[in-house]
């Protein structure tokens, strides 16, 4: 009844319209990459992928939400997990090239979602101090808001692959995108607090550095594959 009667509080409405627009705005990295990394596969797959991607996303982001404390604390945590971001992104990046359009044979969905599950875990560590903020350690508030966000990331990520079909080169921009997301989660670690608040510089050139590193790494990777493919078998 305790729950019932937070319902009829002006503050729990104003909280929760808080954690559905702040997840809405980090919505948006998570979309390009559920679209990624499911586009090779067949649509029904796809339609699978994204659902089970998205469903597993936000309930990964509740835990994190609850434990965020305590992992902005690690210190190197985010280093290491800017750089897994870049190896997806470039990852990603190769892959489509590779396929032109067409779906590799060792794509297939658990190894979408795993990609998924593990991009979003790292793109999440810097931005569920503001959900956690929203909520106010009230628990349900947390996991309503972020439930109803469920069918905009869904939503968000059918439309990305649709895009990515007519137009390839947003390919190229959301690969990009991950890797800004990257070099950003690296300057945003602990380890690195007092040198970036005395160079705020260093933040946004990490954000470039990380764009940069995946499209030309991603390129590299599908150079090196392509004369393997190209040899007489």
């Amino acid at each position: 009844m305790e729950y019932l009667q937070g319902f009829n509080n002006p503050d729990f409405w104003v909280g929760l319209l808080k954690i559905i627009w702040i997840n809405i705005l980090l919505s948006g990295d998570n979309a390009v990459v559920i679209a990624l990394a499911a586009r090779g596969l067949p649509p029904e797959q796809q339609r699978q992928a994204i659902l089970f991607g998205s469903g597993a996303a936000v309930v990964l982001r509740i835990g994190l939400t609850i434990i965020a404390a305590w992992l902005m604390a690690l210190q190197g945590l985010q280093i290491v997990g800017g750089l897994l971001l870049l190896w997806i992104g470039a990852q990603l990046l190769a892959d489509e090239e590779e396929g032109e359009g067409e779906a590799k044979e060792q794509s297939n969905m658990m190894s979408a979602i795993r990609t998924i599950l593990i991009a979003d875990l790292v793109m999440s560590l810097d931005n569920v101090i503001g959900v956690a903020a929203a909520a106010k350690g009230d628990q349900v508030l947390l996991i309503i808001g972020l439930a109803i966000s469920i069918p905009l990331v869904i939503f968000g990520s059918s439309m990305m692959i649709k895009l990515m079909e007519r137009f390839p080169f947003i390919i190229t921009l959301g690969a990009a995108l991950i890797g800004w997301v990257g070099g950003e989660t690296v300057a945003s670690d602990v380890f690195l607090k007092d040198f970036v608040s005395a160079n705020s510089w260093f933040h946004y050139a990490c954000s470039v550095a990380g764009a940069v590193v995946v499209i030309y790494w991603g390129r590299q990777m599908n150079a090196k594959a392509q004369p393997q493919e190209d040899q007489p078998t």
